[in-house]
């Protein structure tokens, strides 16, 4: 008597192969809150690169006879207490932002992942060492941190750039080495080893590229995290000093003109909101695009 034994034909090796750069975009356009955060973000870097063609006003000059104005067709948002126009500081406020955020992050990402790199590779006293600083620095918040030192240096944009750049280290170090310790124990780093190729080539060949997809997550997502530090400093008079343009500035400068002049806290507030919002949630479709679980699922 025979037996008829059917053979699933839906397994992997029948799929068709779906192009990595396709799958990509299609996990990351999944969902229609990303592509708002894609476009916020989008919109939030050409205001601030065209600043100067698309504010209306010079965001600098004051105009004594327009103090605390109201909205209307000559300001759109009003004019602020030394008559400067809200909506064109709002604008270069962008500038502002974005120029922090990136210098704080590549300054932050270089030298955490570095150090990252370094503890989880070599191991031993330089684990150690690396590891107990990274440990000092994690017993402060971050934002706590980042007040202390900027405390100490003073206000502007390069020292809040740098307590900023302090107090984000230990995330980009934490997990580069975790990173590193689970990659340089696979089959094709042994085998590197095992045919006696160079620390650099193991490192930069292998290593690296292969740790950088949640690190790319978590830039982004500190994207958001630096522009609202900022803010915090700036709101507490030791970020961005006057009279630059800068969000958490203003939001300070109008919380005494609540009840007169509430859209002088609440645009820049809402400019603040927006922005965090965008980058957490590309950050978090950026997340299950590069989700390796994921891989020609779509």
């Amino acid at each position: 008597m025979s037996v008829q034994v059917n053979i699933p034909t839906g397994t992997a090796e029948n799929l068709p192969r779906v192009s990595e750069w396709h799958r990509l975009l299609r996990v990351f356009f999944f969902r229609r809150v990303v592509i708002f955060g894609t476009i916020v973000i989008l919109a939030f870097i050409i205001v601030a690169i065209f600043a100067p063609f698309i504010a209306p006003y010079n965001p600098y000059k004051q105009n004594l006879n327009e103090i605390l104005a109201q909205p209307s067709k000559e300001h759109l948002l009003g004019t602020d207490s030394l008559g400067r126009d809200t909506l064109s500081r709002i604008i270069y406020g962008a500038r502002t932002s974005i120029v922090i955020a990136v210098t704080t992050l590549s300054l932050a990402a270089a030298i955490g992942m570095t150090l990252g790199l370094l503890a989880g590779y070599y191991g031993g006293w330089i684990n150690v060492i690396i590891m107990r600083f990274i440990d000092a620095l994690m017993s402060f918040p971050m934002l706590l941190l980042a007040l202390i030192i900027a405390a100490m240096l003073g206000g502007g944009l390069k020292n809040v750039i740098i307590a900023l750049g302090v107090g984000m280290l230990p995330g980009y170090a934490r997990l580069m080495c975790g990173q590193v310790l689970s990659v340089r124990e696979n089959d094709y780093v042994l085998a590197e080893y095992a045919i006696g190729a160079s620390n650099m080539r193991i490192i930069f060949r292998h290593i690296f590229p292969n740790c950088m997809p949640p690190l790319i997550v978590l830039i982004t997502m500190m994207m958001g995290l630096v522009i609202l530090a900022e803010a915090g400093l700036s709101f507490l008079g030791i970020g961005i000093e006057a009279p630059a343009a800068a969000w958490g500035g203003m939001v300070a400068a109008g919380y005494g003109y609540l009840r007169t002049n509430p859209i002088l806290s609440f645009a820049p507030g809402l400019a603040i909101m927006l922005v965090v919002f965008a980058f957490n949630m590309v950050g978090d479709g950026l997340r299950d695009a590069l989700d390796p679980r994921l891989r020609g699922a779509l």
